[in-house]
């Protein structure tokens, strides 16, 4: 993870790609040996040293799931529990198939809002984007 130094201390930074077809979301079950591994959320990951935003989200969606990427704009922006900011950019997904990292991405899942939100392993971090969604505080 890249990190930063902001009041003295390390900052980890990541991006979360959000990713929208015909009222679904694009989601994945995270690998079982990575960290979260089972817990599903939105496709994205660490932004490398000397890497913008963009870059990261269009690399991660790449290595994840074989998906090129157009980054649109940062609609949000978050610290997980574990202490990492988070950057999420709205993506346009390109035609074509995907395909999971054999590692990385157990499941690829197209899940509208409510089956996402009644996911019982979505990430927290998922969830409260979501429910910022649902009371307009995050525009998509």
């Amino acid at each position: 993870m890249q990190e930063n130094l902001s009041a003295g201390r390390a900052v980890k930074r990541g991006v979360v790609a959000v990713a929208r077809r015909g009222g679904r979301f694009l989601a994945i079950r995270r690998g079982r040996s990575v960290a979260a591994g089972g817990r599903v959320c939105f496709p994205g990951g660490h932004i490398e040293p000397g890497e913008a935003e963009q870059e990261a989200v269009v690399r991660e969606c790449r290595e994840e799931l074989a998906a090129v990427v157009e980054p649109d704009a940062c609609v949000h922006r978050s610290v997980t529990t574990w202490g990492t900011s988070l950057a999420w950019w709205t993506v346009q997904l390109a035609e074509g198939d995907l395909v999971p990292h054999p590692v990385e991405v157990d499941e690829i899942l197209w899940l509208s809002l409510e089956e996402m939100l009644a996911e019982p392993t979505l990430l927290s971090g998922n969830r409260e984007f979501l429910e910022a969604v649902i009371a307009g505080r995050v525009q998509l």
